[in-house]
């Protein structure tokens, strides 16, 4: 990890945030960086470097929860929300759909046998969050990650070709499953939206090591604690008196929350953090800039 890295804020995507926003008018008198990785997953592969290759998500995830990775390779099957559409279908949702331990386990329980007769192993190490262990030696395909095809047409990121068709007929026959699930019949009448597919994304073996570019990491996302941990950084729950302590060296990530929610909960904590010392304002969508207390000086500055 670098010894100068900078006490650093992740943030959402800067365009999200209105025009008036006091952030704006700190960025206008902070010092422009060169532009940054673009999107959740580049982010994360910034942050923490490892011996392989891409982020392999699921194994990782399944190494912090359940400690059983192994070496072989995993793939991340979350739960999702597929909408039918004339010409295809769209993926709406993945992950968050509000499931409990109990309905992951009935929903996941008849696709088990399915992925059994297919060398694969299904684990639901999380409600939101399940896993494949594949047979050593299984070649993956590149799965698109949900950030890249949340709202776009599902059929634009199945793996295509003679390889592909393998995993095509194998999320067709998940799909017929959860459709007939009794469980989603249930959901529809509590006004939920069904678990009618599941996306695969994140595939790979646990990297045997992985490096950090900060000290300290503050954040409640689960794969960020899962590369923290696997790079023995100290990860500290999300929490105003957290931030608001956070010293240099330390990730503070933001940049799952709304705006609306920053903007609400979270701007002075963030304002008292720029008056007090240096800090790094990285978004999501790859802008970066180092702000200084004494910028705030800078009153010839003004927001476009």
């Amino acid at each position: 990890m670098s010894d100068s890295a900078p006490l650093e804020l992740w943030l959402p995507a800067l365009a999200r945030f209105a025009p008036d926003h006091p952030l704006r008018l700190r960025l206008a008198r902070a010092d422009r960086l060169p532009d940054g990785p673009r999107g959740y997953l580049a982010g994360l592969s910034h942050y923490f470097g490892s011996d392989g290759t891409g982020l392999p998500a699921a194994a990782l995830l399944r190494e912090h929860a359940s400690h059983d990775a192994g070496d072989v390779p995993w793939l991340c099957a979350d739960p999702c929300w597929v909408q039918a559409e004339m010409n295809g279908a769209r993926l709406l949702a993945c992950g968050q759909l509000g499931l409990s331990m109990e309905e992951a386990e009935a929903l996941a329980a008849p696709l088990r046998p399915v992925f059994c007769d297919a060398g694969m192993r299904l684990e639901v190490t999380a409600p939101d969050r399940w896993q494949l262990q594949l047979a050593p030696g299984t070649p993956v395909p590149a799965f698109a990650a949900p950030e890249q095809a949340l709202g776009e047409d599902l059929f634009q990121h199945l793996p295509q070709g003679a390889e592909g068709r393998r995993w095509r007929v194998l999320i067709n026959e998940v799909q017929v499953l959860l459709h007939q699930h009794p469980a989603n019949a249930e959901r529809r009448v509590r006004g939920l939206p069904p678990v009618n597919s599941l996306w695969l994304w994140g595939g790979g073996r646990l990297p045997s090591r992985v490096a950090a570019t900060h000290s300290a990491v503050i954040g409640a996302d689960p794969l960020l604690a899962a590369l923290a941990a696997r790079a023995n950084v100290p990860m500290t729950s999300r929490t105003h008196a957290s931030v608001l302590g956070a010293a240099v060296g330390t990730l503070v990530d933001l940049q799952d929350l709304p705006v609306a929610e920053i903007e609400q909960a979270w701007w002075p904590v963030i304002d008292a953090l720029l008056r007090r010392q240096a800090v790094q304002l990285s978004f999501a969508s790859g802008e970066r800039w180092r702000h200084r207390p004494w910028h705030r000086w800078r009153l010839w500055r003004r927001t476009r």
